[in-house]
């Protein structure tokens, strides 16, 4: 920290050892003067003060100790020169110097300490350096700093500790309401769930009522479990909310205080207690506890739809007679073989079998111009909560890429993240008679999928991966491409020529093209599944590999 810079006409009155203002100055016979306290100390460390001293100003000898001579007149000059430097800097600020004459009185009645370097009274505050000095002090070390009286500054901090209680009580208030309405939408989201599961239930035939009942039972323990967590949650908040409160009746107390030294000394460990505990918010439940009941409606909708599917073809065959059961069993098994035909087919293109072609006719495939296909164009966006860590998803959701190691954040915790490839899905679920999108592949290595929301996100096998399972279909893009699904692969003839991939799903009717999209859509293959599920589209990248999604609305 600079010295403080001391007028000229003061020059004279400063200690040659200290370069203080002298304080009870004492003259050598040699003639110069220093503080009696400064003075003492230098002859008491010269080890040959005992017969020997010198002057520290001239460097005069002295064959003895020699006795100091008090200097009044000095004294009173020091005095008078003090009192008029302070006289100054109080009319350069009046307001400082008007409040704190109003102050004097209870300064003395208050018995509260003088400057002890000085002797005036501690009545200016300097912000800067959060002290509290006297006139002298702040004209003479404290100059270009910000300076306040003390009952104005006391006055404004004692506003702002009180902004501090009022938001401290929001936040409690806050998270208080959070809790009761989170344990409030449990309570309506398990009647809601029960109600909805018993409509699906009550059309099914009665042997499967012990199935609902457990189901009923697994509602009832999810809601437990639920109101459990936040239970759990709110009385931790509680208890922190009546700390809190205890904290705040202590901070009620020092702020009714008229000591405004301790007030002001007590005041910077106080403020950042309460930054603290803004900064560090109460948290809630890290896990959302409507979630199970989400999972618990999905699974008895599909239970319910596939059962619904099942019965309405068995009541079919019984309105109908036996000898049209019997050609409609003959037609499903012909039906059957027509599809085992095309499995083998697909499995003779694997393995590269000549005279058969590796794609489709594009005949087969309708639309087939690209402005056909954009009147079926979807929205889509990238959800980052499946995202590898090892990818950067765009703020706008619509480009994905490797991360830098530099810029990587830290891995947060979700329980809808790929672990172990690089890979995430999209926001939407597709299951709309018919499906368009377009994507944009920079690099050599990339997968376009779409998978069930089910698909495993943890495993280190296949079993996470596009096209490496029944809950995913894949077409690969490397030097060649080529379509996965359940770990069976079919090369493709077709080399990458073009940036821009279109996906067109069908899904009632149960099949998924890819295409090539430059000036015309350039088949690529068919595959024909019964999908049972919303289909999320999704990619797998590459090194220096980038995807973009193209925005075709």
């Amino acid at each position: 920290m600079a010295e403080p810079r001391i007028p000229v006409r003061m020059n004279h009155l400063c200690c040659p050892v200290c370069n203080q203002i002298l304080r009870s100055p004492v003259t050598v016979p040699c003639g110069h003067n220093f503080c009696l306290q400064c003075i003492q100390d230098r002859w008491d460390g010269d080890e040959r003060s005992d017969s020997f001293c010198s002057c520290p100003e001239c460097g005069h000898e002295f064959l003895s100790r020699p006795q100091l001579i008090s200097n009044t007149t000095l004294a009173e000059l020091v005095r008078d020169t003090e009192q008029r430097d302070a006289e100054s800097w109080r009319q350069t600020h009046p307001c400082v110097s008007a409040q704190a004459l109003r102050r004097g009185q209870s300064w003395r009645e208050t018995g509260n300490p003088l400057c002890g370097r000085h002797g005036s009274f501690l009545d200016v505050y300097c912000c800067t350096d959060e002290q509290i000095i006297c006139a002298v002090c702040a004209s003479s070390e404290h100059m270009g700093h910000t300076i306040g009286s003390v009952m104005g500054e006391s006055r404004r901090k004692q506003e702002e500790l009180r902004n501090m209680q009022m938001k401290s009580q929001q936040v409690l208030q806050k998270r208080e309401e959070e809790c009761k309405n989170a344990l409030k939408q449990i309570q309506e989201e398990a009647k809601n769930t029960e109600d909805y599961c018993e409509s699906i239930m009550a059309s099914l035939i009665d042997s499967l009522q012990r199935h609902y009942l457990s189901v009923k039972e697994l509602i009832g323990a999810q809601e437990r479990a639920a109101a459990a967590q936040v239970q759990t949650s709110l009385q931790t908040m509680q208890e922190k909310m009546e700390e809190m409160r205890k904290r705040s009746a202590q901070l009620d107390c020092l702020a009714q205080t008229d000591n405004d030294v301790h007030f002001l000394a007590k005041w910077p460990s106080l403020r950042r207690l309460c930054e603290r505990n803004h900064l560090h918010p109460l948290r809630g439940a890290s896990k959302d506890p409507l979630l199970p009941f989400e999972f618990t409606k999905r699974a008895v909708e599909e239970l319910g739809r596939h059962l619904e599917e099942y019965c309405d073809k068995r009541f079919t065959s019984i309105f109908q007679t036996s000898g049209r059961g019997e050609e409609q069993k003959s037609g499903r098994k012909t039906q059957q073989d027509e599809e085992q035909q095309r499995c083998e087919a697909s499995t003779s293109q694997c393995h590269g079998l000549p005279g058969v072609n590796n794609t489709l006719t594009e005949q087969t495939v309708e639309p087939k111009t690209r402005a056909e296909f954009l009147q079926y164009a979807c929205g889509l966006s990238l959800d980052p909560a499946t995202a590898h860590e090892d990818l950067a998803v765009s703020l706008g959701g619509k480009e994905v890429r490797l991360s830098p190691l530099k810029c990587k954040s830290p891995t947060v915790r979700c329980p809808e993240r790929f672990m172990h490839r690089r890979q995430l899905l999209c926001r939407e679920g597709l299951q709309a008679e018919r499906c368009y999108y377009e994507i944009e592949v920079e690099g050599e290595k990339a997968e376009i999928a779409l998978a069930y929301k089910r698909i495993d996100r943890k495993s280190r096998t296949e079993l996470s991966a596009f096209g490496g399972n029944a809950n995913s279909w894949s077409l690969d893009r490397s030097a060649r491409y080529s379509v996965s699904h359940r770990s069976h692969s079919i090369q493709l003839t077709k080399a990458p020529s073009h940036h821009r991939i279109g996906v067109y799903l069908e899904f009632r009717k149960g099949t998924l093209s890819f295409y090539e999209v430059s000036d015309r859509m350039m088949f690529l293959y068919k595959v024909e599944a019964v999908f049972t599920e919303p289909l999320y589209p999704g990619f797998w990248l590459g090194e220096k590999c980038c995807i973009r999604i193209c925005e075709l609305r």
